[in-house]
């Protein structure tokens, strides 16, 4: 299945690391973060996962449950959270899908039998309290996620769709954010009552929080 931005993602019952999960029903109004890896006892994603596990605090302050999955059984994850909090120093403290038979991993698109039809690509899919798909990113099997990035991201959806602006590249919190062309100059009066400074008619710069 392809997924596409803007589209509900896909909604499945799943055993987890934490018990039996509705996936829909267990996002309740949160957003999510939900990957994938290709197999569990793997390198790449033992530090992925314990950097996630470290990370977890500032997925709460926003408001995201964070969810992984691999093709394994929930007795090898077992094992495996044994290995992660032993070599990355963070106890894995979030659930994490037994998809043997690729249900989920089908759902989402996540295996790519051009790469290796036995495992599941490095997927991350952030969805919105309306269940929207609003980000995907694809990764090969041997190169890392960047969380930082992840997050970045979630914050710029959170800023985006509370003050109605855009972020430009490499935007970080508290950085200025652009006026959309949508939004008239009359329009902006109202929205941005601090003002803004325009570049070109299409480029307008503002200081939101």
């Amino acid at each position: 299945m392809t997924i596409q931005l803007g589209q509900v993602a896909p909604d499945f019952t799943a055993e987890t690391t934490q018990g039996t999960i509705h996936f829909h029903e267990w996002l309740g109004s949160s957003w999510g973060v939900l990957f994938s890896h290709p197999k569990d006892f793997t390198p790449v994603c033992t530090t992925e996962l314990g950097e996630t596990a470290r990370l977890k605090p500032e997925f709460d302050a926003r408001g995201v449950k964070v969810i992984g999955l691999s093709v394994d059984t929930l007795d090898r994850h077992a094992g495996w959270d044994a290995d992660i909090a032993d070599t990355q120093g963070t106890a894995v403290n979030f659930p994490m899908i037994a998809d043997p038979d690729k249900h989920v991993a089908a759902l989402y698109g996540m295996v790519h039998p051009e790469a290796d039809p036995s495992i599941t690509v490095r997927t991350v899919f952030v969805i919105d309290p309306n269940k929207k798909v609003r980000l995907f990113m694809v990764y090969p099997p041997s190169t890392g996620r960047n969380f930082d990035e992840i997050i970045r991201v979630i914050d710029s959806l959170q800023l985006t769709d509370r003050a109605k602006v855009a972020t430009p590249v490499n935007w970080r919190p508290g950085g200025k954010a652009i006026i959309p062309p949508s939004i008239s100059d009359e329009q902006a009066k109202s929205l941005f009552p601090q003002g803004w400074k325009t570049d070109r008619p299409y480029l307008r710069w503002v200081d939101v929080k």
